[in-house]
């Protein structure tokens, strides 16, 4: 079983509630626009680091992360990417590979619009964590956690932060 923190475009700011939502979490995901490498070092300090960069995202960061992220966690296997689309809606970049081989979770970031949507056409759990940062049109920071368990993805739980507090 592994508990897992997911977030996406901080855009070089993460807010220290983070922080506290993650404590109990065995692995952070970051699904694009760190926005610094200096977000991605204090994320790494905390718990294991995994994650994709973003289109704002410099080359100093795309040394160290990758476009996509392909791994298999339990008996899940994932694919994180920071513009992939949705179900009905997936990134033309995205789309032949998810239809080919499609994973278990889909993770992407981007929109900036929290979104957890199963695709029923390819069994594929799609999970966009919406944005946790100040930069942005979002009113609200959003973040999840949720619990990896044997092939279950379950307790998946969304924590809210105002951006004008």
């Amino acid at each position: 079983m592994k508990r897992i923190g997911l977030l996406s475009d901080t855009h070089g700011f993460t807010d220290p509630k983070i922080y506290e939502f993650f404590k109990n979490c065995d692995e952070i995901w970051h699904a694009g626009d760190f926005g610094n490498m200096e977000t991605a070092d204090h994320l790494a300090a905390v718990k294991p680091l995994r994650g994709v960069y973003g289109n704002i995202d410099d080359q100093k960061i795309r040394t160290v992360y990758k476009r996509h992220l392909k791994f298999r966690i339990e008996k899940v296997t994932v694919w994180m990417t920071h513009i992939g689309g949705y179900p009905g809606h997936y990134d033309k970049s995205a789309k032949p590979w998810i239809f080919e081989n499609p994973p278990i979770l889909f993770i992407s970031g981007h929109s900036h619009i929290l979104k957890v949507i199963y695709d029923k056409k390819i069994g594929t759990l799609h999970i966009n964590p919406g944005a946790a940062g100040n930069h942005g049109f979002h009113k609200v920071k959003t973040l999840l956690r949720f619990v990896i368990d044997g092939d279950r993805i379950k307790d998946l739980e969304i924590m809210e932060i105002d951006r004008k507090k």
